[in-house]
């Protein structure tokens, strides 16, 4: 099937992105699901920091491919091996496709299948190759098995969660990596428990949801910590106790003096090196440091090792927050109807796919949360 889909064929374009687009909107060819695959009509797909990072070429990928990691839309076909997705059925897609047979996904962690990030890697489906072709008929990668600025999409069936008809249907694609990764990493990777004390690094998409699940996790004190004034005060409104400006030469010593001496867990949800030396020194005797922000796959950061043995630090990484997709999905789902992780009021704006160029520049530039894309609008 021919279909419009967002190319991304220059990984160094400077902005305005309006001017030089990276992302030409281009009409594709779309090949059908093989055996345990399914089409998908896209509704809702959300403009990610992580699709800055393969769009200024710090996180490479193959070239070209259809860009997009975070969406949601309905079932329109399924391959004939698939039994348990119906045709109208909605769905979330997770970026990181499992197999469920791999020494990763038969230990519970099926956010780092090993299968899945190898076709990842390739730009592939895990059930082999590319399925999109351009109008001259060269093979077109996927990115992170979703693919999804694009009017459809066909994704194997390990990247797909099934949800509920009653959320409207664009908006469930923040499900798919921002509240996955930010309360992710504080529920399930942290484990906060009732009466600690956090700071969250970084205040974008991810990281306000970070504040929201350290709110649902009943920790005490918490305590955003971002370079933005504005995003400082609606990461209040959203649950934070305190905040403090990374700009301040003093900002570590702020948090210090507020919770006598460090927090009990620092979380990294900015994605740069300096949110993390921030996060490391913020963090008291005995704390931890978790980290889900990707900064550029050559950036190193460093520690002196004997602190880390004296004061008893622990550092963790945390891919997808540490998500079981098909259990977390839901469960998150179902706190966001029952009001307790207000998502929607992230959402900054809605744009068409002729206008991801644009939205992507707003993002770069700070001024929007999370935009989605409506590629059918």
């Amino acid at each position: 099937m021919k279909m419009k889909a967002a190319v991304l064929r220059r990984f160094d374009a400077p902005q305005p992105f309006a001017e030089s687009k990276p992302l030409s909107i281009e009409e594709v060819n779309l090949d059908p699901p093989g055996p345990n695959e399914v089409l998908v009509k896209i509704a809702g797909a959300g403009l990610c920091h992580s699709d800055l990072s393969v769009m200024n070429g710090s996180r490479p990928r193959p070239e070209p491919l259809v860009i997009g990691h975070e969406g949601s839309g309905e079932i329109v076909e399924v391959g004939s091996a698939v039994t348990d997705i119906e045709v109208g059925d909605h769905m979330v897609f997770q970026f990181s496709p499992s197999c469920g047979r791999c020494r990763r996904c038969m230990e519970g962690r099926p956010q780092v299948c090993e299968v899945g990030a190898k076709a990842k890697a390739a730009g592939d489906l895990m059930g082999g190759g590319r399925r999109i072709t351009d109008a001259d008929g060269n093979r077109i990668a996927h990115h992170t098995g979703v693919s999804c600025f694009a009017e459809y999409a066909v994704a194997d069936r390990g990247s797909v969660v099934v949800i509920d008809k009653d959320l409207p249907l664009d908006e469930a694609a923040l499900f798919g990596c921002a509240v996955m990764t930010g309360v992710g990493a504080v529920i399930n990777t942290a484990r906060i428990l009732p009466g600690d004390s956090v700071a969250v690094i970084g205040l974008g998409g991810v990281g306000l949801n970070g504040i929201l699940g350290a709110k649902l996790a009943g920790a005490e004190t918490i305590i955003a910590i971002d370079i933005a004034d504005d995003k400082l005060g609606l990461a209040r409104q959203l649950g934070a106790t305190h905040t403090v400006n990374a700009s301040d030469a003093d900002h570590v010593e702020q948090v210090r003096d507020l919770t006598n001496g460090g927090v009990d867990y620092a979380i990294d949800l900015a994605g740069v090196i300096p949110a993390m030396k921030t996060a490391y020194e913020v963090t008291r005797y005995g704390g931890s440091v978790v980290t889900a922000g990707l900064s550029p796959s050559t950036a190193e950061f460093s520690f002196i090792q004997s602190n880390l043995v004296s004061e008893e630090k622990s550092i963790r990484g945390s891919y997808m927050g540490s998500c079981v997709p098909v259990r977390d999905i839901p469960r998150f789902i179902s706190l966001y109807k029952q009001g307790r992780l207000p998502v929607d009021k992230l959402i900054s704006r809605k744009v068409s796919l002729d206008e991801v160029n644009e939205g992507f520049d707003r993002l770069q530039n700070g001024e929007t949360i999370r935009q989605i894309c409506q590629p059918h609008m």
